[in-house]
């Protein structure tokens, strides 16, 4: 047997936390292989093993940016991937873009973090999940080729897609339409044919591109159910909505069933922004702007040009693989391990992200892409909405009956729980304060009551033994002047423990900037969540 030492370098850029990560992951590797490493420097470590073990270090590591050994460097599986973002960047010809890929000896690697790379980098989401941080944390588990991991809050869809590229199955459950349909999407196209893609896009455009009369029927609209319609109407001018129709009517005739979903998560992605919808505004606020002002089909264009050259650059670099099986499940994650009935007490790792304590209006974000996509008419909104974890829209009768339940419950609940929701309405009770704030207690009660249930679904979902790591945001609110902590990361962990998990040291993470459009409403500060399944 050769035994024979290798070079891991670190990405020089990363941030502290996932610099943390990237030794976790390489220790977990070196366990794995019974391995011995020493640190040369702060940005390389000499790890000692066998020659096989350095494709292996290439393939899995997600922090690191090549493995060197003599005269020869490696570059890791994960930095090719995001070197594909700066080969689309400036919206390369695909003729061309399909000669460039895969990498043949220079590499354009990133000299800053990429977030965006394949599938990911298709349509903005609230909460976006770090691609790389999944990984990591896949590494970090110990779970192999073939092992099974699991969201029960799949949201854009990061952890399915990021396990399918590891070689994992993958599972997820979402309340949201829209959240399903962007994971399913985002996952099966990494199983596309690349020439479908193509074809699609070039025929979309050159249709679009020629002059059409204006005197057709809106036919896709005039299907939507009529209270759907008059909705999209209050928010939609009639020319945009008749540009609107064009491109559907070219999108249902496209035969590719990946080509397809692609074209309708591009119509999700411009619906805020040919809408009266201001922008970046999470609230339904409206701006009433001129037709003349909006081109639907040149914004559609854009987004769909940039989300195929995305997605073709990593099939390209990719080439031909066989993925493991992705599931996505529109279901409630206080019954995951039931939403998984094949795999339920057979998942390796739980890599999730829950909604925040009463941070976000949800669905209401989502409403024009789930009412013009026909995938939640606009009637069912509210009750589906009072139905999601974390929904902080709540009627003074609702408000009566979250307390109640509270004061029967309350023994059930950790104290560290039940003190703040106590301190919170005490406050609050003797001030006088606007209906967000009064209605704050129940509404975390219902938060936290829900989120135990989902703590005891993952437990019965995950194998014994078996890893979930819970990234999480910590908020606060002024309750009666004065300011409280909600320290959201310590709180879970106390209902984790409650529902038989080891809970590990917690790692605290610095925010990333985020570049989507919801960039403004993003938590001060995150924390990852490390729980183990006990025996």
């Amino acid at each position: 047997m050769t035994i024979s030492s290798f070079v891991c370098r670190i990405k020089d850029y990363i941030q502290p936390f996932e610099r943390e990560l990237a030794f976790q992951e390489v220790n977990s590797l070196m366990r794995t292989f019974s391995l011995k490493a020493e640190n040369r420097s702060q940005t390389e470590l000499v790890v000692f093993g066998e020659n096989h073990h350095i494709s292996t270090f290439a393939q899995r590591l997600a922090y690191w940016e090549s493995i060197e050994r003599q005269e020869q460097s490696i570059t890791t599986l994960q930095s090719l991937r995001e070197a594909t973002v700066n080969i689309v960047r400036n919206g390369i010809d695909l003729d061309v873009l399909r000669g460039a890929l895969p990498f043949r000896e220079e590499v354009p690697l990133p000299n800053r973090r990429c977030l965006r790379y394949g599938t990911h980098g298709i349509h903005e989401y609230r909460g976006k999940f770090f691609p790389q941080l999944v990984r990591a944390l896949i590494n970090v588990s110990g779970t192999g080729d073939g092992g099974i991991v699991a969201d029960p809050m799949s949201g854009s869809g990061t952890t399915l897609v990021e396990a399918k590229l590891f070689g994992c199955e993958s599972y997820g459950v979402d309340m949201n339409p829209l959240s399903c349909l962007l994971t399913e999407t985002k996952a099966s196209l990494l199983e596309s044919n690349s020439d479908e893609l193509v074809n699609g896009y070039r025929t979309i455009r050159e249709a679009l591109l020629r002059p059409e009369p204006r005197d057709r029927k809106m036919t896709y609209f005039e299907n939507l159910p009529k209270e759907d319609q008059r909705y999209l109407s209050s928010w939609f001018g009639s020319e945009v909505l008749a540009a609107l129709d064009d491109i559907m009517r070219l999108i249902h005739q496209e035969g590719s069933i990946h080509a397809r979903g692609l074209m309708l998560v591009a119509v999700s992605n411009i619906l805020r922004s040919v809408s009266w919808q201001k922008v970046e505004d999470l609230r339904v606020r409206k701006e009433v702007r001129l037709d003349v002002e909006i081109d639907p089909k040149r914004e559609f264009l854009e987004e769909l040009g940039r989300s195929v050259r995305a997605v073709l650059a990593l099939l390209y670099q990719e080439g031909s693989r066989n993925y493991p099986k992705h599931t996505i499940v529109q279901g409630d994650a206080r019954r995951c391990a039931e939403m998984w009935p094949s795999v339920k007490g057979k998942v390796d790792t739980i890599i999730t992200s829950p909604p925040y304590a009463t941070a976000l209006p949800y669905l209401d974000t989502d409403r024009l892409s789930l009412c013009y996509l026909g995938l939640l008419p606009r009637p069912e909104h509210r009750a589906r909405d009072l139905l999601m974890i974390g929904n902080r829209e709540v009627s003074e009768k609702m408000r009566r009956e979250y307390l109640t339940a509270y004061m029967s419950e309350k023994v059930k609940l950790p104290r560290e729980i039940t003190g703040l929701i106590d301190k919170i309405d005490d406050l609050n009770s003797g001030h006088e304060v606007g209906f967000r704030r009064r209605n704050l207690s129940a509404l975390l009660f219902k938060y936290f009551s829900d989120m135990k249930c989902v703590m005891h679904s993952m437990n019965d979902a995950l194998k014994v033994g078996g890893s979930a790591y819970i990234v999480v945001g910590n908020n606060h609110t002024t309750a009666g002047g004065e300011r409280v902590d909600i320290e959201t990361a310590k709180l879970l962990a106390t209902l984790a423990d409650q529902a038989g998990f080891i809970v590990e040291p917690s790692l605290s993470m610095d925010m990333l900037a985020s570049r989507d459009i919801f960039r403004k409403n993003a938590m001060a500060t995150e924390e990852i969540l490390y729980l183990r399944k006990a025996s």
